[in-house]
């Protein structure tokens, strides 16, 4: 009997790991906004299953902000290997296509808000990025961690009414 657990672990593992990471695609899905096409400011919210195993119990979310009449969006999101590196937790970088694939997982949009309101909640989310208490910080369970970054930002901007998926893991470490 405990060969034949053995071999069904290893045939599950195998079957349901991804690709190399590398390899993964990283593509737009076609969800956000062209900025070129759309100039009103845009804040939405993105969460996709985390890469390989990890994608059955938990996602990666991250937020991206476009300003009124900005040609990209700045993406804001916590990665674990940038504090192994000695950097912060949260990577920002710029972008026209936000809304890409997390290596090989089709993100869901959580939340969009766009025109007047998303102009008015702009400051108020960069001022909570900017407040993120555990930069320095990275753990996959219980947290900090990519869910607790999304976490903590709509719990200093209540406007936003954002609500995280139940697989977003340490999004309660930021209550």
């Amino acid at each position: 009997m405990r060969y034949c657990q053995i071999i069904f672990i290893v045939i599950l593992i195998s079957a349901c790991s991804k690709s190399n990471w590398q390899a993964a695609s990283r593509e737009p899905a076609g969800i956000a906004s062209i900025p070129s096409q759309d100039g009103r400011a845009i804040i939405e919210f993105y969460a996709a299953d985390a890469f390989s195993w990890r994608g059955w119990f938990a996602v990666h979310p991250w937020i991206a902000i476009k300003e009124e009449n900005a040609t990209e969006y700045s993406v804001y999101e916590v990665i674990g290997w940038q504090v192994r590196r000695g950097k912060s937790a949260i990577r920002q970088y710029q972008t026209p296509t936000p809304d890409r694939y997390w290596y090989g997982s089709k993100p869901e949009l959580l939340l969009s808000i766009k025109g007047e309101k998303a102009v008015k909640l702009i400051p108020k989310i960069q001022a909570a990025i900017a407040l993120y208490p555990w930069v320095n910080e990275y753990s996959v369970f219980p947290g900090p961690n990519s869910n607790t970054f999304v976490a903590w930002i709509g719990l200093q901007v209540p406007e936003l009414k954002l609500t995280l998926p139940f697989s977003a893991i340490g999004s309660g470490y930021a209550d």
